[in-house]
């Protein structure tokens, strides 16, 4: 397959959404912009190798590639719009490529996300996508926005997908439970849940947010740069799946996987005052939102021992190049 049939097939299988005047097959795309909304752009990149095993099944790869970006414009409480895709492979095999579209699209659909162009080379195994958000204006969640006194709260569990991860490669055990528990894992680190609807139902309501990509405490001590504040955080509120404390009973070794990064939860702040509304959304969302500490004046994310000190956590989460 040639790189304009491919772009052909690509054309063939996605459907212009709402506000899309001209989409793949031009040199850009034609999109209208509705008045009193502010647009959310966000681009992320997945490289064969670094964001995802080799040996990571097509479909996986195409729906991980679209959720990360889903993920960032939940944190910013956008509705996604658009997307673009810049697909690198290193030659066209449509049993590779066929499953990795159908699941990326299929993911699009779902959250109303239409993919209006990009492009496609050859070299080694990677994707980037553009995701276009929009928001009420003035209603986007943001880092900087965070206040002395506020909660800090997490969406879902930690640590299940660098648990998936640590356990690649090690052998399962004949326990029907612990091979369930596997497969959750490898589940969770492959597809991620973006928390897009959280992020809608929280503006309003939070005062900053975050998804959980690089790591809990890295991604945190974003929110806490950009805001002045420090970050108070007690590990043992920190909520673990039961297939994670099922494989993994050690305290101090959950700890560290459920700052590992790759969870795609979102992180955010919010005043004690609003904190009764969450019970509405956990109910709304069918998902557990849980208080794990506090913010407050100082720099940095601490941890909180059981003897009640406190430690600066220089975990750095994940970071590229270093």
């Amino acid at each position: 397959m040639r790189e304009f049939d491919l772009i052909a097939r690509i054309r063939a299988r996605v459907r212009d959404g709402e506000g899309v005047v001209l989409g793949i097959g031009d040199d850009a795309a034609i999109l209208t912009i509705d008045p009193g909304e502010q647009w959310v752009v966000s681009t992320d990149t997945l490289v064969s190798g670094v964001h995802f095993p080799l040996d990571t099944r097509p479909a996986d790869v195409g729906y991980k590639a679209l959720a990360v970006n889903l993920s960032d414009l939940a944190a910013m409480g956008a509705k996604p719009r658009f997307a673009t895709l810049a697909l690198s492979l290193p030659s066209v095999d449509s049993g590779f490529v066929e499953p990795l579209l159908e699941a990326l699209i299929a993911l699009g659909e779902a959250h109303g996300i239409s993919l209006v162009g990009g492009d496609t080379t050859r070299g080694p195994l990677s994707l980037t996508i553009t995701a276009i958000g929009s928001v009420p204006a003035g209603s986007a969640l943001r880092r900087d926005c965070a206040q002395a006194g506020d909660a800090v709260y997490v969406s879902g569990a930690l640590g299940d997908a660098a648990a998936a991860l640590a356990l690649r490669g090690v052998a399962i055990g004949a326990d029907p439970a612990e091979k369930l528990a596997r497969e959750r894992l490898a589940q969770r680190l492959a597809r991620p849940t973006p928390r897009v609807a959280l992020g809608q139902a929280l503006r309003g309501i939070a005062h900053a947010c975050i998804d959980v990509s690089d790591g809990l405490t890295a991604d945190l001590s974003h929110i806490c740069v950009a805001s002045g504040l420090a970050a108070v955080i007690d590990p043992l509120l920190l909520p673990a799946s039961r297939a994670l404390s099922t494989l993994v009973p050690d305290p101090d070794r959950r700890l560290q996987l459920q700052l590992g990064g790759d969870d795609y939860e979102l992180c955010f702040t919010i005043a004690p005052e609003h904190e009764s509304q969450l019970t509405s959304v956990a109910s709304d969302q069918h998902l557990p939102l849980t208080r794990i500490g506090t913010l407050g004046p100082g720099s940095g994310v601490h941890l909180l021992g059981a003897d009640g000190r406190l430690t600066l956590c220089t975990r750095g989460g994940y970071q590229h190049f270093a």
